[in-house]
């Protein structure tokens, strides 16, 4: 049997997350003829082309897409099997971990996260990065140790998922708002104005789709990016807000919310990181803050 050379097995992997040659080579160093030489060496040995180019971009092949997620997982094993043996002491963690997380989740959660954090390892930093759109590029190239939010059809296929809670929508309105006094119906909910959240531009969300399954279309007249903003609209203005309940507690403290009139698929909101942070101990742990938190609060 002729030897295998396992470094193309990591080139393979870096080739299949990136579809560039010249991005899986930044990514391990090498220069781009390497790159281009290690992609010979294994549609070779495979008997496939793995990237096939499409206009100026490379795509992966059928058979490319259906070994991705197993060669991830054996660069990943292989990884932490080489990884030092140490005794984890989280008194002398020295780290920072970026959590990229939608705007509500920071003021609902994340004073008990760092309450939680710093109670067991002081060392500890942690930077709270926006969330301003579903990609897993983050995740895989370690810009981004956790994303939390909820999965989508751009979230990638490789990434590691685990649930925290389910979330319900509920409206929101100020306190002197007709709906706040009014036994709120789908006729009465959808003529008031209303402030629609879409951090890509649509101009449909799930409260629209079920509104419009009872045959009502809401008056939308305002269009933010965030749950946040929302709120802060409605607090100043007789606008009506849709949010997950549980995830913008904090947010809509003091105002009045009220059970929407019609049923809306609950949202599950979860963690997700990349699978080379499986064996990683102190990513372990820090996973283990935030559902530990997310418990409590649910």
């Amino acid at each position: 049997m002729a030897k295998i050379d396992l470094n193309l097995l990591i080139a393979l992997n870096v080739l299949l997350e990136e579809t560039s040659v010249v991005r899986a080579a930044k990514r391990l160093g090498l220069s781009q003829s390497a790159m281009s030489r290690s992609l010979a060496r294994l549609r070779d040995m495979t008997g496939d082309p793995l990237l096939v180019r499409a206009g100026r971009t490379l795509i992966p092949s059928p058979r490319a897409i259906e070994i991705q997620q197993e060669v991830s997982q054996l660069v990943c094993g292989a990884e932490a099997i080489l990884r030092p043996s140490e005794m984890f002491d989280l008194n002398q963690l020295d780290r920072r971990f970026v959590i990229r997380v939608s705007d509500g989740f920071v003021e609902t959660f994340g004073l008990k996260l760092i309450q939680k954090i710093k109670a067991e390892a002081k060392g500890v930093r942690i930077h709270f990065l926006p969330k301003l759109s579903k990609q897993s590029t983050q995740l895989r190239e370690g810009q981004v140790d956790l994303d939390i939010g909820v999965l989508g059809a751009k979230t990638s296929p490789e990434v590691r998922m685990r649930a925290l809670f389910s979330d319900e929508f509920v409206g929101v309105v100020s306190s002197d708002h007709p709906l706040a006094n009014d036994k709120v119906t789908c006729a009465n909910f959808a003529a008031a104005d209303h402030v629609l959240v879409s951090k890509e531009g649509g101009l449909l969300g799930p409260v629209d789709k079920a509104l419009e399954a009872m045959g009502y279309q809401r008056n939308i007249t305002v269009l933010t990016g965030g749950f946040s903003a929302s709120i802060a609209l409605v607090k100043g203005a007789d606008l009506v807000a849709s949010v997950p309940s549980k995830h913008t507690a904090k947010l809509h403290e003091g105002l009045h919310t009220f059970q929407l009139p019609f049923d809306v698929p609950s949202i599950q909101v979860s963690m997700f990181w990349h699978p080379r942070m499986d064996g990683d101990q102190a990513h372990k742990w820090l996973r283990e803050c935030v559902l530990a938190v997310c418990s409590d609060e649910v």
